[in-house]
């Protein structure tokens, strides 16, 4: 397609391929600092931001949306989850390319201080590296990662972030992403009275400390089951943590500036985002998904729920690396779960290292991760 007139450039297709200069183009902007307004949705941790970031996630810890509880904890108010940072930047970076699909592949988060209510918090992105990468779906594709820096109001750091962004080419380019297209899971009834008796049982530390002496390799962390996934999930999600969608004149206006971020509805003729392969069958098949998916970040926010339910308000989640290793598509049930692989003592105190995990509903392994908590110390008599 070639635009018309009042485009900041023309695209004489939207479904690009790769080629051996890709390359360079995805790593031409290497430390260069990166606009990101197109990828906020909060600058402050304030009570209404964490209590809707909390409802996407469905995170029942009372320490992030009930005042009262919260006022007896160690931080004397409401904090927000670790990951609330995604709603505050959402990490993608991934600069150039125009028109080669971005698929999240997950990030490493480091955590230097709590969340709490008040912080202002500002962002700032450059891309670190970019190389090709050889996957089971597709030829060939670009992995780009990115540093994203978070800081409060006082220009202290609040979090580190390092982000994997593939960009594959749509289904319909040569070496185009090729998962086959695969049908609704269908539940049986023993199946779904698993999943409601699993999430009948959701339990959180809270108020009692867990201590880093009690802790031993091989503990298991009762894990959050996530689904089945469906449209009211997704909508939840993009309320809390924010989104890629414009609507109206500011969506026709970002199309006429950005044709290539756009797909054409050969059904209706027009124009929209092809993030709408997260919700709708159509454009999922175009960018080349097995069907309608689920945001990356959900499932990196999942596996950090893992860990802050068992940690309790005592504990301190200091990192979080997860990888996104399959589509988790609507219909699909994740179960999210961790286990201690060992603990040990540094600078930053008493350490707990957990290995997390998510499988689907099939027991195909879709996200892997791990990461780093730090445990209170029981007192010792003097």
């Amino acid at each position: 397609m070639t635009t018309g007139a009042g485009s900041a450039y023309s695209v004489e297709t939207q479904v690009p391929g790769l080629s051996d200069e890709s390359l360079d183009e995805a790593r031409s902007l290497i430390g260069t600092w990166l606009r990101r307004e197109h990828f906020r949705w909060n600058d402050q941790v304030s009570a209404d931001n964490v209590r809707q970031f909390c409802s996407g996630l469905s995170d029942l810890n009372p320490l992030y949306t009930d005042a009262d509880y919260a006022a007896g904890t160690r931080f004397g108010g409401l904090v927000a989850p670790p990951t609330f940072l995604y709603s505050i930047d959402r990490g993608h970076v991934a600069p150039r390319l125009r028109g080669v699909q971005w698929i999240y592949a997950g990030a490493g988060w480091e955590w230097f201080k709590p969340l709490t209510l008040g912080m202002e918090i500002r962002s700032k992105a450059r891309l670190i590296d970019a190389r090709f990468v050889k996957g089971q779906r597709a030829d060939r594709m670009i992995l780009q990662e990115g540093e994203v820096l978070y800081e409060d109001q006082d220009g202290d750091a609040v979090a580190r972030a390092v982000t994997r962004i593939f960009r594959i080419p749509r289904a319909r380019a040569k070496g185009g992403l090729s998962y086959k297209q695969r049908e609704l899971h269908r539940y049986s009834q023993e199946d779904l009275e698993k999943i409601e008796d699993f999430i009948s049982e959701y339990e959180f530390r809270g108020a009692e400390p867990r201590h880093w002496e009690d802790v031993n390799a091989g503990d298991t962390l009762r894990g959050v089951v996530k689904g089945p996934l469906n449209m009211s999930d997704m909508i939840m999600f993009y309320a809390g943590v924010g989104c890629f969608y414009l609507a109206h004149e500011m969506a026709f206006d970002w199309r006429r500036r950005h044709p290539a971020d756009a797909y054409a509805d050969p059904k209706t003729g027009t124009q929209d985002h092809p993030a709408r392969g997260h919700t709708e069958e159509f454009m999922a098949k175009e960018v080349g998904m097995p069907g309608p998916y689920d945001s990356g970040l959900q499932r990196v926010c999942w596996l950090g729920q893992v860990c802050t339910n068992w940690m309790g308000d005592s504990g301190d989640l200091l990192e979080l690396d997860v990888r996104l290793r399959r589509p988790n598509i609507f219909g699909d049930t994740q179960w999210c779960s961790g286990v201690v692989s060992g603990k040990r003592q540094d600078e930053r105190g008493a350490l707990v290292d957990v290995d997390l995990k998510s499988e689907n509903q099939m027991g195909q392994l879709v996200s892997e991760g791990r990461a780093v908590v730090r445990l209170p110390r029981r007192e010792t008599a003097s």
